[in-house]
């Protein structure tokens, strides 16, 4: 799945999203499990504005994203904010040839845009490949009831002065699974037109267990499963799950 146009409007439709609550557990986590390297994979590292922030406090980070457009989006980011990113197309599935490194990230519930247990398993076995020993594994999916009571069957809508959306969602054809369709309408300054064009997105997850057992099949101990930017652990009604994990 590749975000195509979205990748250029992204940004503004992200405005609200919690990147400074990420930057801030990525580093408690760091000093919590006394991670001593600086050397930081973030995997579907989107337009690199969580990447940016890492690089900002001091991070040596390498982005990794399946979209080409996202990626073009986080160079100029990256360049106009004075930082450096080594940025590199690729699956989080196959994810090869990259060395090793301290902390690796999948944030934004981007693990879920995997479409079947299979590929979020080899995500996992790369991930620990790609560790150094003693490294953190740090994520958070959907949780199902996000799917289930939030998700399904919901339109949700913005309307900006040149840009807008309308965003549908529908149940999958898998369980705990749920389909966006996304419709924008972006100026083209140029024309003075509005454009119009359209997205689907699949996202799929797990019981907290499947996890669990997947990330122990590949070599990880869990350190701990938390819930929606808390310390607290997960009850029926969570949203997000974090998983702390250490090879």
């Amino acid at each position: 799945m590749s975000y195509g146009k979205l990748a250029y409007v992204y940004d503004l439709l992200m405005e609200d999203v919690p990147y400074e609550q990420w930057l801030q557990h990525v580093l408690m986590q760091k000093d919590r499990y006394h991670v001593q390297g600086n050397r930081l994979l973030e995997l579907a590292c989107g337009t690199g504005e969580l990447a940016i922030l890492l690089a900002k406090e001091g991070f040596a980070v390498t982005g990794v994203d399946l979209s080409d457009e996202m990626l073009s989006v986080a160079r100029d980011k990256a360049d106009h904010a004075s930082v450096e990113l080594n940025l590199f197309q690729q699956n989080m599935c196959e994810l090869n040839g990259l060395g090793t490194f301290d902390l690796i990230t999948i944030f934004c519930d981007s693990l879920n845009y995997l479409e079947t247990p299979e590929q979020t398993k080899q995500t996992f076995l790369r991930v620990h490949e790609h560790l150094h020993e003693d490294g953190l594994f740090l994520f958070d999916v959907h949780t199902p009831f996000q799917m289930e009571s939030v998700y399904e069957n919901e339109t949700f809508a913005l309307v900006e002065e040149d840009v807008a959306y309308i965003w549908n969602c529908f149940p999958g054809e898998d369980l705990y699974s749920v389909e966006h369709e996304l419709t924008f309408f972006v100026l083209d300054e140029a024309s003075g037109q509005f454009e119009r064009f359209e997205e689907i997105h699949k996202q799929r997850t797990y019981e907290q267990a499947d996890y669990s057992n997947w990330l122990k099949e590949a070599g990880f101990t869990i350190l701990s499963v938390t819930a929606d930017f808390t310390e607290d652990a997960p009850d029926m009604e969570a949203k997000r799950l974090f998983f702390i994990c250490k090879k």
